[in-house]
C-alpha cells in the first residue's frame, strides 16, 4: 500500500514502527487524530497473514477510534497498536515489557488498554515500563462487561426506532461471537426475556451459553441465514459483506464487533433493503468509556451510567440520518466529525500553561 497516500486521505498524524530484536516484538501504532486528547486505543495481537495487512488493521481501528471517542463524548483521540503473531506463542514478560518502553517512548501520545489476544495481566506487565496504559486489576480492569452493557442500551433504542419500543422481551437475538462481551450481552437479552440464537468458534463457549441462558446454537456460517430481529455481530469485522447481506433475515444489524461493514457500500445496501444497521463504534463505546473513567480516577457506577448513554447516542444518529436524508454510518460519522470540528476551533485558541 502508498502508506502517506492512505494517511493523507483519512488525516491520519503519526504511524509508528518498532523491532526488538531480542522479544522478537513485530508492532505498529497508529495515531489517527489527538483534537478531543491522547490517542486511546486497545493493543491487538493477531497472526496476521502480512505486514500490510497487520498495518492496515491498525490504521482501520485507529481512525475508528477517533470516531468512537468523539461519538461518545470523550476527551479522546483515536490510536491503536497491533502486535504482529500467535499471541499463544509469542507472549512473555520480555515482549510486553519491550513494548511498553515503545509505548512511553510516545510521550503520552497515545494510551493503550487490552485488546483481541491481550489480557489485563498483560496490560500489568506493560505498566512496569510504561505509564499510559489502562484496564489494570483493581481499576477498570476487563472492560467487556460495560461494552456489552452499552451495546445492550444501543440494541434497545435500534429496537424502539424499529419496533416501536426498546422491550427485547420476546425478540429474536443471534449473536455471533461469544467472548467477553457476547456472553455478557446474551445475558441481558436473555435477563430481559429475548430469545437467542447463538455461534462461535469455540465450542465451549457455545455450551456455556446454551446451558446458562437456553439459547439455541448453530454452525458459525449458519448464523447469517437464521431467522431474527437482530443480528449482533460480536466476533472480528468485516462481516456485513457481498456474500453475507443476502443471507440476513434481520431487521436489525446491532452489535459489538469493530469495521462490521466490509466496506462503506455495504451501509448503503442494508439501508436500501430496509434493514437498520447500529454504527459499530457508537454502540460499541462502553468499552472506551470504562477504561477513560479509569483516567478520571475509576467509578464503576459512573462508568455504567455513561454507557447507559449509548441508548441517546444511538437516537441522535438517527435524527441525523433523517436530517440528512442519509444512511446511519454516514449520519455517526457527521455526528462526530462536528464534535471534533467544534473542539477544534475552541482549541485553535492557544493558552499558556
Amino acid at each position: 500500500m502508498e502508506l502517506f497516500a492512505y494517511m493523507e486521505k483519512y488525516d491520519y498524524e503519526q504511524v509508528v514502527f518498532n523491532y526488538d530484536e531480542v522479544s522478537g516484538l513485530k508492532a505498529i501504532i497508529a495515531i489517527h487524530d489527538t483534537t478531543l486528547g491522547p490517542a486511546l486505543g486497545g493493543t491487538r495481537i493477531w497472526n496476521y497473514r502480512t505486514e500490510e495487512e497487520a498495518l492496515l488493521d491498525a490504521l482501520r481501528l485507529a481512525r475508528g477510534m477517533t470516531y468512537k471517542s468523539a461519538a461518545a463524548g470523550l476527551n479522546l483521540g483515536g490510536g491503536k497498536a497491533v502486535i504482529i503473531g500467535d499471541a499463544r506463542k509469542i507472549k512473555s514478560e520480555e515482549l510486553l515489557r519491550a513494548y511498553g518502553r515503545f509505548i512511553q517512548s510516545l510521550n503520552g501520545r497515545y494510551i493503550t488498554a487490552e485488546d483481541v489476544g491481550t489480557t489485563v495481566d498483560d496490560m500489568t506487565i506493560i505498566a512496569e515500563e510504561t505509564d499510559y496504559v489502562t484496564g489494570l486489576p483493581g481499576t477498570s480492569g476487563d472492560p467487556s462487561p460495560v461494552t456489552a452493557f452499552g451495546v445492550w442500551r444501543g440494541m434497545k433504542a435500534a429496537a424502539d426506532e424499529v419496533f416501536g419500543s426498546p422491550d427485547l422481551q420476546g425478540r429474536v437475538v443471534a449473536i455471533q461471537g461469544l467472548g467477553h462481551v457476547g456472553y455478557h450481552l446474551a445475558k441481558h437479552i436473555s435477563e430481559e426475556g429475548g430469545k437467542l440464537i447463538v455461534t462461535d468458534i469455540d465450542k465451549e463457549r457455545v455450551n456455556r451459553v446454551v446451558k446458562d441462558f437456553g439459547a439455541e446454537a448453530v454452525k458459525p456460517d449458519e448464523i447469517y441465514g437464521v431467522d431474527c430481529d437482530i443480528f449482533a455481530p460480536c466476533a472480528l469485522g468485516a462481516v456485513i459483506n457481498d456474500n453475507t447481506i443476502p443471507r440476513l433475515k434481520c431487521q436489525i444489524v446491532a452489535g459489538a464487533a469493530n469495521n462490521v461493514l466490509a466496506e462503506e457500500r455495504h451501509g448503503d445496501i442494508l439501508e436500501e433493503k430496509g434493514i437498520f444497521y447500529a454504527p459499530d463504534y457508537v454502540i460499541n463505546a462502553g468499552g472506551v468509556i470504562n477504561v477513560y473513567e479509569e483516567l478520571q480516577g475509576y467509578n464503576h457506577e459512573r462508568a455504567l451510567n455513561k454507557a447507559s448513554k449509548i441508548y441517546d447516542n444511538i437516537k441522535k444518529v438517527i435524527e441525523i440520518s433523517k436530517r440528512d436524508n442519509i444512511p446511519t454510518y454516514k449520519a455517526a460519522d457527521i455526528m462526530a466529525e462536528e464534535r471534533i470540528a467544534r473542539i477544534g476551533k475552541l482549541h485553535s485558541n492557544f493558552i499558556p500553561r
